[in-house]
């Protein structure tokens, strides 16, 4: 979905809390052929007033290898990133983009998956940090599933099981990405594996469109019981954004004017509080998922809507949520060069 730069430009808001601390764990960076998203256009986003020292890159499908196997393909993905960040390490930027890589393996090459992580680190030794394999699916033909074409049920597939056994013997986080009525399939995997840190993308992907779209209410409700579960297996981490996609069917898009950090606030608190209570502040962490999410909102008037809602926090709890959590789970290193 196109960006609307011009629209956005119509709301101005003064950057809150300006000091405060960020790792932006959840962006991306991709050329496709209708859309173009690199360091320097991050970076105009980062430096509209956000104290944003460093940012987690997450696989996209960008940049694959044309003339490599289709397991190993991926790896191109994170050459291209790697190159990117080198570039802007030493350019001496405020922020240093990509301090933490998660790229995308099949996991369900099963125990051949190592070839495939072995691959990756040998093209970014200091910054590739874990795996993403999307799962998201749903009957609707509403719906988009995830970019990586799942079955339903990824995330039992015994093959898929056995790749995902691996990511513990190289210390690699796991990024799940997946839809609300998915989340009982994360929570087997979860519990048989409860030493393997799990991080789930986009506060679980409650579903707001297509048959969704009348049903926020019982959505939410649903989405509740089961993110309570997930806050139960220990090994679970939430990133607290994604809210401004369009598959969750706020269309703040849709609107002649873009929300404001009050409105943001006002309609994503419900999720990301209840995500704080069940979870608590070290098992969160706050994200912009952008340029996704830049189809309904600014870069700054993003990260404001989660100052405003975390204005009571004591400072512990806002560094938990904005900075140390993420530096926690991706392990970031001070210095890369």
């Amino acid at each position: 979905m196109p960006v609307k730069k011009k629209w956005l430009e119509t709301l101005e808001e003064e950057t809150l809390e300006p000091n405060l601390r960020i790792c932006d764990p959840h962006h991306h960076l991709w050329q496709h052929p209708d859309s173009i998203y690199l360091t320097e256009d991050l970076l105009k986003d980062t430096n509209t007033g956000h104290n944003v020292i460093s940012t987690v890159f997450v696989e996209c499908m960008s940049e694959y290898h044309k003339d490599s196997t289709r397991a190993l393909a991926p790896v191109g993905e994170t050459e291209f990133v790697e190159k990117l960040a080198i570039e802007n390490a030493e350019s001496n930027t405020q922020t240093d983009i990509a301090r933490a890589i998660i790229g995308f393996a099949d996991l369900s090459l099963g125990d051949s998956v190592e070839q495939v992580f072995d691959a990756h680190l040998e093209t970014s030794p200091n910054r590739f940090k874990g795996i993403r394999h999307a799962s998201g699916w749903d009957s609707s033909d509403q719906i988009r599933n995830s970019h990586t074409n799942p079955t339903r049920f990824l995330y039992l597939d015994k093959n898929f099981q056995k790749g995902f056994a691996k990511l513990i013997d190289y210390g690699f986080t796991f990024d799940a990405w997946l839809y609300h009525p998915q989340h009982e399939d994360l929570l087997e995997l979860a519990r048989s594996f409860p030493n393997q840190i799990i991080v789930l993308d986009h506060v679980g992907g409650p579903l707001g469109i297509g048959p969704y779209q009348t049903r926020r209410l019982s959505v939410f409700q649903s989405w509740k019981k089961t993110m309570k579960q997930l806050a139960e297996c220990e090994n679970v981490v939430v990133k607290l954004g994604g809210l401004s996609m369009a598959l969750t069917g706020f269309e703040w898009h849709k609107k002649d004017k873009p929300p404001n950090s009050i409105e943001l606030a006002e309609a994503t608190a419900p999720y990301f509080d209840f995500c704080i209570e069940r979870f608590g502040t070290k098992r969160c962490m706050f994200e912009s998922n952008f340029p996704v999410d830049k189809v309904s909102c600014s870069y700054n008037v993003l990260w404001n809507s989660f100052k405003r809602i975390t204005l009571s926090f004591s400072e512990e709890e806002k560094r938990d949520l904005f900075h140390d959590v993420a530096a926690k789970t991706y392990g970031l290193k001070e210095s890369l060069i």
